[in-house]
Order: C-alpha cells, then sequence, then structure tokens
C-alpha cells in the first residue's frame, strides 16, 4: 500500500487525516487465483475434434471451456454447472435474453482448458502454475459434466488432456467470464 495525500480522512486511524491507503484494486484477486473459471459462449453450432475424429458435436447451445484450479472442490463445479444451466442469455419472442438453456431446447459442449489459469503478470510466457494437477482436474472436469446431464442437458465433451481442435459459430456474439469465487 502507497500512502497517497489527498486530504481525505485517513481510512487508519493511527495516520494523520490527510493521508489515505490505496490498495491495488485487484490485489484480493491476485491473492485468491484459484477459483474454477469458465469461459461460456452461446452458440448455434459448436464441435470439438481429436486427431481429426469429432468427440463433441452440439447444435444450438453453450460451449463451455472449463478450467479447473488447485484448491477448486466440488462445490466449486457444482456452482458453475448450476449457474450455467440457468444463465437467461437465449432470446425470447421478443428478443431479449430471457430464457435458459433448457428453455431454449440447447445442449453443452465442454471443454477442459488449463489454459485459462495462464499467469503473464512476471512476463511474456504464460505459468500455469495455479492450474489443478491433471488428476484433480480430469475429476472435477468429470464432475461438472455429470452435474450438467443431472440437471437433464445433453452435454457432449472434447477429450481430457488432448490436443483439441475446437470449432463454433457465436451466435450474438455472447461470451460470458464465470468463475466460481464470484470476481466476474
Amino acid at each position: 500500500m502507497v500512502p497517497v495525500n489527498c486530504g481525505k480522512e485517513s481510512t487508519r486511524s493511527q495516520q494523520p487525516a490527510s493521508v489515505v491507503y490505496l490498495q491495488h484494486p485487484n490485489r484480493a484477486r491476485l491473492q485468491r487465483s484459484n477459483q474454477m473459471r469458465a469461459v461460456v459462449q452461446r452458440v448455434s453450432r459448436a464441435q470439438v475434434a481429436v486427431h481429426g475424429e469429432i468427440t463433441g458435436k452440439i447444435g444450438l447451445g453453450l460451449l463451455v471451456l472449463l478450467g479447473v484450479g488447485q484448491s477448486d472442490t466440488e462445490a466449486d463445479a457444482t456452482y458453475l454447472a448450476e449457474k450455467i444451466c440457468g444463465l437467461r442469455i437465449f432470446e425470447d419472442d421478443q428478443t431479449k435474453m430471457n430464457r435458459n438453456l433448457q428453455q431454449a431446447g440447447g445442449s453443452v459442449l465442454a471443454v477442459s482448458q488449463f489454459t485459462l489459469y495462464g499467469d503473464v503478470r512476471r512476463g511474456k510466457r504464460p505459468s500455469f502454475d495455479a492450474a489443478a494437477p491433471p488428476d484433480k482436474a480430469r475429476t472435477l472436469y468429470e464432475f461438472f459434466v455429470e452435474q450438467i446431464r443431472r440437471a437433464g442437458l445433453n452435454c457432449e465433451t472434447g477429450r481430457f488432456q488432448e490436443m483439441m481442435q475446437v470449432e463454433l459459430v457465436n451466435e450474438g456474439p455472447v461470451t460470458i467470464l464465470l468463475d466460481s469465487a464470484k470476481e466476474f
């Protein structure tokens, strides 16, 4: 924290009234970088292939790129699955974003993506230290997919820990960033 003289009352009682301590606005976020992350895209169609073989394909629905962090739990996966299933980002008869996935008759294509934890704050080559180890990430990714299916939705998948080619037509475009810590 850096003291800044701006003529306002201090945020610390022991300091003179003319000093206010400013904190970097993202400091709390930077300290807790381990939350499950999702990039959610509304699509008219999407598919994922591995070595030329299509492993998952949907029409209208949501493409979910899911990143699992080191401290994530099943509670984080459940929160994101419920949030994604309930997102009202499909248009109703008045062209307002008012329908959720089930009301729109859509599906989910869930793709594991550890690169959502790429940290380039200290250089230009990303660090993935905050991403969960593969065994834990696979377990929570599969748990997330199961939660989507338990909600009564069709959920197609990529193939975990494989190089994938993801194709999509983003409808809108509509792209939503979610995380289990509710930071965005």
